[in-house]
């Protein structure tokens, strides 16, 4: 119980960090494409992440054996899926781009079982139902909801490949959670920076740039979003299943429906409160229906 307890506390406070993304990414994006944008992220978090390592002590070795999935859980989630969010929101809107978390537990599940033989229970399946039907009540309120294709593609792919970084990370629980986060963004951030650094060596507008706004969304986007959020998000993936872990993205929505009535001036209707409590229930179900340690998945999945 007190692994569910404190995997439950890390990744709703990610949940609720990446809901405050989707406001700073809106309020940035115009300005700064997705690429550059992401690339400038984690030029940001990567200033934090080293602080935190050395702090820390984190230990800087990987084994050798351990850097393809390292590399395949970075290019997966912190390159394509966190370039097609942004990329989704661009497109759609920041209310809209929550729409990502709608599907990303169910493919966790999906992930789960496949990679880490996770029990596919009718409870689990009963959870990601309810929480996703709550996602749908928050974000396709017809005022509010945008419709754009490119854009649902964008978020769709987003959702598949966050869903299987997190199962991949599962694999790379014998290590520090700031030495895989640091190491994944790094990863990132050497693949981005041939764009980025053209980019803003000859499209970027300095001017616009600097309003507080845009420089505060990226500064969010790289100390909070991405150094924070990844670090807790890291870490409580080590104390649950993947596939209930997944649920907890759902107070991405939650959060990014309360700032943007806070800060946008978006009116957060009876389809908020229907939904919020719908996903309440989602969770506590998949949490009632017990975990299996990190470890013992990954000992199955080896044939231990």
């Amino acid at each position: 119980m007190r692994n569910l307890l404190l995997g439950s506390f890390f990744l709703s406070l990610a949940g609720s960090i990446w809901g405050g993304m989707f406001i700073a990414v809106r309020l940035s994006i115009f300005t700064i494409p997705p690429v550059p944008l992401v690339w400038m992220r984690y030029g940001t978090a990567l200033v934090a992440l080293i602080f935190l390592m050395l702090v820390t002590h984190s230990p800087w070795h990987i084994e050798r054996k351990d850097w393809k999935l390292l590399i395949a859980s970075a290019l997966t989630g912190q390159v394509a899926s966190i370039v097609t969010q942004e990329t989704g929101t661009m497109l759609t809107s920041a209310q809209t781009g929550s729409v990502i978390t709608a599907a990303t537990p169910a493919f966790m599940v999906v992930f789960g079982c496949w990679l880490l033989q996770e029990k596919l229970t009718a409870g689990r399946i009963a959870s990601v139902i309810l929480a996703t039907v709550g996602v749908f009540f928050i974000v396709f309120d017809p005022d509010n909801f945008q419709v754009n294709a490119l854009g649902g593609l964008s978020l769709t792919v987003a959702a598949v490949t966050w869903a299987l970084m997190s199962v991949l990370l599962k694999f790379l629980s014998k290590y520090s959670v700031i030495t895989i986060t640091f190491y994944s963004v790094l990863i990132a951030f050497l693949v981005l920076a041939p764009y980025g650094a053209y980019w803003l060596a000859t499209a970027a507008d300095y001017e616009a740039m600097a309003a507080p706004t845009v420089w505060g969304s990226v500064l969010y986007l790289g100390f909070i979003s991405t150094t924070a959020g990844f670090c807790l998000w890291n870490k409580g993936l080590l104390y649950m299943d993947a596939s209930i872990a997944g649920l907890f993205m759902f107070f991405q929505p939650i959060v990014g429906t309360f700032l943007g009535w806070l800060l946008l001036g978006e009116p957060v209707t009876l389809y908020f409160w229907l939904g919020f409590t719908l996903i309440a229930a989602g969770v506590v179900l998949a949490l009632r229906g017990g975990n299996t340690t990190a470890a013992e998945k990954i000992a199955r999945s080896h044939g231990a």
